[in-house]
C-alpha cells in the first residue's frame, strides 16, 4: 500500500469510524456509490479534500477572509430550487451539511474542481474546462463586486432573474404541489393521514416515539419568534425513523415527522425531516477555538450555517437534542428540484449555468438571513474580497484555474487507490464482500 492510498483511508476511517461502526451496512452502500467513478468519489470524500487544502498556501485570505461563512461541500450536484421565507422560488446551495466558517477560497475551489470533474466526464477538453471555470470565478467575482458597490443584497437566482437550464429548473419546481409531496408519502387513516409504511421508513416503538416527540417540540423554541407559525401548526400526527442512505448521509439516524401545518385541511399538512448533524468536513481542520465553541453541536451548526448562508432562509429550520446528540430539523420542500447535469452535454449549454452558479457562490458568502447570528462574521465579507484581490482579480482566476486541474487529476487518482482498498479489504470495518 503506497503513502497516499494510506492517508486515503486514515482519513476515511478517521472521519467515519463512529458512523461505520453504527451501520457498516449504510457504509458499503456510500463506498460502493464512490466506487462508481471519479465524481462521485469527490463528493463523498470533503474530508479529504480539507485535508488537502489546509496543507496548502492560500495566498487570497487573510485572518478575517480565513472565516468566512461556507457552504463548506460547494460540487456541481449540490445545487437546486427551494421556496424562501417570502414565498419565493429560488435556485441556489441546496445543501448544509458540511456548512462551517473557513477560507472562501474553500468553496470556489471545491467547486472548480468538480466542474473539471464532471466536464470530463463529458470528454471536454481541458482547454474548454479552464474555459468553464473561468467563466465561474469571473462571475462570482463580478457579483462580489457589486454586493461591495451597493447595498444591494436582494440578489437571488429566480423566475424573473433567470434564463436557460437554471430558468426551466424553477419552471419545473413550480408545477410541483404540497398534495403531490403528500400523496406520494402518506395515506389516509380514516379521517387523517399518516405516514405510508415502505421501504426506507422505520416504525418506532413507544418510548422511542415519545422521545422523539418531546425533541421535536422542544425543537419549535428554536426558531426565530417572528417565523414561528401560531395554533396548529407543530402538532405531531405521525413520526417513523428512517437511515440517511445517501453519500453524504450514511448512516445518519433521522426521523421523517408529519405535522399538522397551518391548519387542519389535509391538503395542508407538514412533512418534516429531524436528522442527526454529521462532524462538518471543514470543522476538522478549523482550529479556532472561537468557532468551535459558538455551537452547541453539529445539529444546532447546521441550522446556524444555514440561516448565515440562504437569505430568508425555510422558515421550519431549526435544531434539536435526542439523547444527547444534535439533530437539524427542517421541512421537506415540495418544491425541491435539481439540475440535471446529464441532459447538458455541450461547453455552450453549461456557460450560462456556470456564470449562474458563479453568482450564487458570491451570494451565499456575502448575504445572510436576517436572523443569521453575526457574533462570527462581524465585517461585511464583499468588502474583504474585493480588497483583498484588487487588482489581482486575474491572478486569483488563473490560481483557481491551475487548483482545479491539478485536483481533479489528484481525485481521479485518489479513486483508484480507494476502489483498490474498498476491493481488497483495506476500509477497516466495512468489508466490501
Amino acid at each position: 500500500m503506497n503513502d497516499r492510498s494510506g492517508r486515503i483511508v486514515d482519513i476515511l476511517v478517521t472521519a467515519f469510524e463512529d458512523l461505520m461502526a453504527a451501520d457498516p451496512s449504510a457504509f458499503r452502500t456510500k463506498f460502493r456509490k464512490m466506487a462508481a467513478d471519479p465524481f462521485a468519489f469527490y463528493r463523498g470524500s470533503a474530508c479529504l479534500f480539507y485535508a488537502d487544502v489546509a496543507a496548502r498556501d492560500d495566498p487570497w485570505v487573510d485572518d478575517r477572509l480565513s472565516r468566512v461563512w461556507i457552504q463548506g461541500d460547494l460540487h456541481a450536484e449540490n445545487f437546486g430550487t427551494y421556496m424562501d421565507g417570502d414565498g419565493v422560488l429560488v435556485f441556489d446551495v441546496n445543501d448544509f451539511d458540511e456548512s462551517y466558517l473557513g477560507h472562501f477560497t474553500w468553496d470556489v475551489t471545491r467547486f472548480a474542481a468538480s466542474l473539471c470533474l464532471l466536464g470530463r466526464r463529458k470528454a471536454f477538453a481541458d482547454r474548454t474546462l479552464s474555459e468553464l471555470v473561468e467563466r465561474y470565478c469571473r462571475s462570482y467575482l463580478e457579483q462580489v463586486r457589486h454586493f461591495a458597490a451597493t447595498d444591494d443584497d436582494r440578489f437571488a437566482l429566480r423566475l424573473d432573474t433567470t434564463d436557460g437550464p437554471v430558468h426551466q429548473v424553477l419552471q419545473t419546481a413550480r408545477t410541483r404541489t404540497r398534495i403531490g409531496l403528500l400523496d406520494a408519502i402518506t395515506e389516509t387513516e380514516g379521517f387523517d393521514r399518516i405516514l405510508r409504511p415502505g421501504p426506507g421508513l422505520r416504525a418506532l416503538g413507544d418510548d422511542e416515539r415519545a422521545r422523539v416527540i418531546a425533541a421535536f417540540e422542544a425543537y419549535v423554541g428554536t426558531i426565530p419568534e417572528h417565523k414561528r407559525h401560531r395554533g396548529v401548526a407543530y402538532t405531531v400526527k405521525d413520526v417513523a425513523g428512517r437511515t440517511g442512505v445517501g453519500i453524504g448521509s450514511a448512516g445518519l439516524p433521522t426521523y421523517t415527522v408529519l405535522v399538522e401545518g397551518l391548519n387542519q385541511a389535509l391538503d395542508n399538512d407538514l412533512v418534516v425531516s429531524m436528522k442527526q448533524g454529521n462532524v462538518a468536513a471543514p470543522s476538522r481542520v478549523v482550529t479556532d477555538e472561537r468557532v468551535t465553541a459558538h455551537f452547541r453541536h453539529h445539529g444546532h451548526r447546521t441550522a446556524v450555517s444555514q440561516r448565515a448562508l440562504q437569505a430568508h432562509a425555510d422558515p421550519m429550520l431549526g435544531w434539536t437534542d435526542l439523547d444527547g446528540v444534535g439533530f437539524v430539523v427542517a421541512e421537506v420542500s415540495p418544491y425541491a428540484a435539481d439540475l440535471d447535469w446529464s441532459e447538458l452535454t455541450e461547453p455552450d449549454e453549461i456557460g450560462p449555468v456556470v456564470v449562474d452558479l458563479g453568482r450564487a457562490t458570491a451570494k451565499i458568502h456575502c448575504v445572510a438571513d436576517a436572523d443569521t447570528d453575526h457574533d462570527l462574521v462581524d465585517f461585511r465579507v464583499e468588502e474583504a474580497i474585493a480588497d483583498r484581490l484588487a487588482g489581482r482579480e486575474d491572478a486569483f482566476v488563473d490560481w483557481v484555474v491551475d487548483f482545479a486541474h491539478e485536483y481533479a487529476r489528484t481525485v481521479r487518482a485518489d479513486h483508484a487507490l480507494f476502489v483498490d482498498a474498498f476491493r481488497e479489504g483495506r476500509i477497516p470495518g466495512v468489508s466490501s464482500s
